[in-house]
């Protein structure tokens, strides 16, 4: 049987193994052609084999790179699982009937040729999809005089979305010193993370405050508005709250000192002993110690 084995060729997937490190041992050196393509989400795509030259039976691979992820999505001969029933395969390109966004990535493809001859494309593919409705993080009060992060979110949008801010309906530019309205403002707005940081706060600050996402692919999309209050440091407020501690404290003391002073915390022990009562024997006659000895009895 282990003879048998060796005669039918290595394991499947010791064989895939294989194909893999000789094929990225083999394209050291050789010719790379890359390039982006944008295709909506569930529609039909087309992804080119630029790699392709008419050699002698040349042989095709394809693969897919998503992130550290690569697979094997065309060798010998035949497309692997789960591609056979949405993709044709022709040697100059791959045609998907339908793709999702979980189709964006990088697709490879490899040509060797039997004279040794290798060539190799990618394509960036990436499905359009457009973005979902985002969330405003924003506090609802702060202090004038720090720092205030607001932050918009949103994890649909294929590309990526950018983001705008607005403040009571109005767009928010990037630089605040640009414009009347915001000009007493001192933020930064980072359209591609989605963060407005005011930095120091201030009372013009105080607001209706919504984000939008757009990535061009459909509608662009609004936040919720939120209200964000500026308030000063009460001062004023502070002074009379120690004010009053202070006083609770001193009658505190007093009613302590009081109770002391009284003897409400003393200890009463009841540590008087029973006094024994020593008489010195009064000269009696015998016959009244009788009578005394018969009423003891």
């Amino acid at each position: 049987m282990a003879g048998a084995a060796r005669r039918g060729g290595p394991a499947p997937r010791t064989r895939l193994l294989l194909l893999l490190g000789a094929a990225a041992a083999s394209l050291v050196g050789a010719q790379v052609t890359s390039e982006t393509r944008e295709v909506p989400e569930n529609k039909p795509a087309t992804i080119p084999c630029s790699a392709y030259r008419s050699w002698s039976d040349p042989r095709i691979e394809w693969k897919f790179q998503k992130g550290s992820s690569l697979v094997l999505f065309y060798y010998a001969r035949e497309l692997t699982d789960p591609y056979k029933n949405r993709v044709q395969f022709s040697p100059t390109s791959i045609t998907f009937s339908s793709v999702t966004r979980e189709d964006t990535g990088k697709y490879i493809c490899e040509v060797v040729g039997d004279n040794g001859q290798i060539a190799k494309s990618e394509v960036n593919l990436i499905v359009q999809v457009p973005p979902a409705k985002p969330v405003a993080h924003v506090p609802s009060s702060a202090t004038v005089g720090s720092r205030a992060v607001l932050r918009c979110t949103e994890g649909e949008g294929s590309p990526p979305p950018t983001f705008r801010w607005y403040k009571d309906g109005m767009l928010m530019p990037s630089d605040p010193k640009s414009s009347l309205t915001f000009r007493n403002s001192s933020y930064t707005l980072d359209a591609t993370t989605g963060e407005l940081i005011f930095e120091p706060l201030s009372v013009f600050d105080s607001g209706d405050y919504s984000c939008e996402a757009t990535n061009n692919v459909g509608s662009p999309q609004k936040s919720d508005v939120i209200h964000m209050e500026a308030s000063e440091v009460n001062v004023g407020g502070i002074v009379a709250a120690v004010v009053v501690l202070l006083m609770v404290l001193a009658l505190v003391a007093f009613g302590v000192w009081f109770a002391y002073s009284r003897g409400f915390f003393s200890k009463k022990k009841d540590t008087a002993s029973k006094k024994v009562i020593y008489s010195q024997p009064s000269h009696r006659s015998e016959s009244e110690f009788k009578q005394t000895s018969s009423f003891l009895v």
